[in-house]
């Protein structure tokens, strides 16, 4: 899985860092969601996918 994210779009909700903690992170200064890994490992798909899916701002890309 590869997974991209659209720093421009991203609202700073946070629940992509509260479902994926080992994938995404947010910037102190604005809530800007960070990407930690590219590319991981197939145990957290389940909780990548549901981050994807919970953003509000639509902001994160899955690709395989």
């Amino acid at each position: 899985m590869k997974v991209t994210v659209d720093e421009d779009r991203c609202c700073g909700a946070g629940q992509c860092v509260m479902l994926a903690p080992d994938v995404f992170d947010q910037r102190e200064e604005d809530g800007v969601v960070v990407l930690l890994d590219p590319s991981p490992p197939g145990e957290l798909a389940p909780d990548v996918e549901s981050a994807a899916a919970m953003c509000p701002a639509e902001a994160i890309e899955l690709s395989r």
